[in-house]
């Protein structure tokens, strides 16, 4: 009888040290409900440093005064992003793979190899009740935005694609490229169109109030946004803050993709303070987004980039040459450099947080991104 007492006293010591360890400051029914909850990533946030390669993430944990954001995810992935045409992708071929899932030619927008229309993730998640937004800081009409609503032969053809804005499902956007909305050269205004689509048009500043009934585009600036060194300030977090803000209004799913663009053209002109702040000012935004996720518990986050831009590295400081005529370094001193002012054919990092995130580690192609994000919300 003793025996079985012990045994029995025993079992419950067990399993209170089983229930303790699994606690972490919530109550077991408490977090079980939440592991349940966060199976199914409800909403969709696609964060891309255009040009943005290890390298440029690297920097951020040598030129900030605290730990980056990109420091707070746990699944990290690589990409391949080769074009169906090329060995190096351009930003319209690379946006097109994890909007479309299909590999193209340089410069295609939102078609395929026989310059056909290729239905993408908008216009699908749109049919199932989805709100979308899309944020950036080059014109709302360059390649990568472009490609999760447009359709296009050409990224060039700017035009033709802010035509196709106001026919698209999009419900918020943010961004520059006013021009190509008006005061163009075929006499049309697509802010006219837009307007008769259901939007309010915004042209002063993000931070306004907004009706949530409505649909909403802020064109920001006649091209592109300003550079952070010029000024820009926070309209990537506060776009960001705006955006999650009119989701949450309607209480509705949501698709958000958001582009620190600038990454890539500072690595194009080869100055790495202007890449470096433009890099900062992505970090923070994904921070504002990653407190957002992990808050709600049923967003999925992933950050990635289209490709590399600039060849760029962290190396150490020349100080002279030894006897043989070799670089001496110091170490302690690290100097941002570059090798071309194109891009380049390295892999791309993944970083995902949130519900299904697991699906994004691994080594992949580019076109797995959207694949990926169909899975997740299919579990």
């Amino acid at each position: 009888m003793k025996l079985k007492l012990k045994k029995k006293y025993l079992w419950i010591s067990f399993t209170i040290l089983i229930l303790a360890c699994n606690y972490e400051g919530k109550p077991p029914i408490l977090t079980e409900k939440l592991d349940q909850k966060s199976k199914q990533p409800l909403n969709i946030i696609l964060l891309i440093g255009d040009g943005m390669g290890l390298s440029q993430i690297s920097s951020s944990f040598y030129f900030n005064d605290k730990l980056p954001n990109f420091a707070r995810f746990k699944t990290i992935g690589l990409i391949n992003v080769i074009a169906a045409n090329s060995k190096i992708t351009d930003s319209a071929a690379g946006a097109t793979s994890f909007a479309c899932g299909i590999k193209t030619f340089n410069g295609a927008i939102g078609v395929d190899m026989s310059k056909k229309p290729v239905e993408n993730i908008v216009e699908l998640l749109s049919q199932e009740n989805y709100q979308t937004g899309l944020i950036a800081t080059s014109s709302i009409t360059h390649a990568t935005p472009a490609s999760f609503y447009a359709h296009v032969v050409s990224r060039d053809w700017e035009e033709e694609i802010a035509d196709q804005m106001a026919t698209s499902p999009i419900d918020f956007f943010a961004g520059g490229g006013l021009k190509f909305f008006q005061n163009r050269e075929d006499g049309k205004n697509i802010l006219d169109l837009l307007k008769d689509n259901g939007f309010d048009i915004h042209t002063d500043v993000i931070d306004q109030k907004i009706d949530s009934s409505k649909r909403h585009g802020f064109l920001l600036g006649q091209e592109e946004m300003l550079k952070m060194i010029e000024g820009r300030g926070d309209f990537l977090e506060k776009s960001a803050q705006k955006a999650l803000s009119y989701f949450e209004d309607n209480r509705a799913p949501f698709f958000l993709m958001v582009e620190g663009s600038q990454i890539d053209w500072a690595g194009h002109d080869n100055e790495a303070n202007y890449l470096i702040t433009e890099l900062l000012d992505f970090d923070k935004m994904v921070g504002f987004v990653l407190d957002y996720a992990e808050e709600e518990g049923n967003t999925l986050v992933i950050v990635t980039a289209d490709h590399e831009t600039g060849g760029f590295t962290l190396s150490g400081e020349v100080t002279g040459q030894n006897s043989e005529g070799e670089d001496e370094h110091n170490y302690n001193i690290i100097v941002p450099t570059f090798s071309t002012t194109g891009h380049s054919a390295a892999l791309i990092p993944v970083l995902a947080f949130g519900p299904q995130s697991s699906l994004f580690s691994g080594f992949y192609q580019n076109t797995d991104i959207y694949h990926k994000i169909r899975k997740a919300l299919a579990q």
